[in-house]
């Protein structure tokens, strides 16, 4: 049997724009990641919320990866210790992460390899029949939920 995978032609080769962009929006989400751990570290430890300047981002979150909650900030005050600060960080990026797998499952789900082509939505499909139509098509649209039972 030929799958729907196998029927259908791809005009449109895979080249390295696509994985480059992926690969950029992730480094920089873990950096801004990196940033935000350290800001709710810093705000929580009393010392308000501070942000790097643009120019700064990406050299002082090697700083704040070793410890350095001051890492690229222009202030000098009563910050988050080394410890508070890394689990702030790592809080952080575990809910970065999380966000990536739910992002890639919608993505994959969407218009991955394995998606159902050519079915209506639930919507479009109320939207061109209408309700009553679908009810009444309901033994010929889902026979495993409303078509007659087999006999024993």
């Amino acid at each position: 049997m030929v799958s729907q995978r196998e029927r259908r032609a791809d005009p449109y080769p895979l080249t390295w724009e696509i994985p480059a962009a992926i690969f950029a929006g992730s480094l920089l989400a873990l950096v801004l990641g990196v940033h935000l751990g350290r800001g709710a570290a810093n705000l929580a430890a009393g010392a308000g919320w501070a942000w790097p300047a643009p120019t700064r981002l990406f050299p002082s979150a090697i700083g704040v990866l070793q410890g350095d909650a001051a890492a690229g900030l222009n202030r000098v005050a009563p910050l988050a210790t080394p410890d508070a600060l890394l689990v702030w960080v790592f809080t952080v990026e575990l809910a970065v992460m999380a966000a990536y797998v739910v992002l890639i499952w919608l993505c994959l789900h969407r218009w991955g390899p394995n998606r159902t082509l050519g079915v209506a939505s639930v919507d479009e499909a109320r939207r061109l029949l209408g309700r009553q139509r679908l009810y009444a098509a309901r033994k010929v649209i889902r026979p495993d939920l409303y078509g007659r039972k087999a006999k024993p």
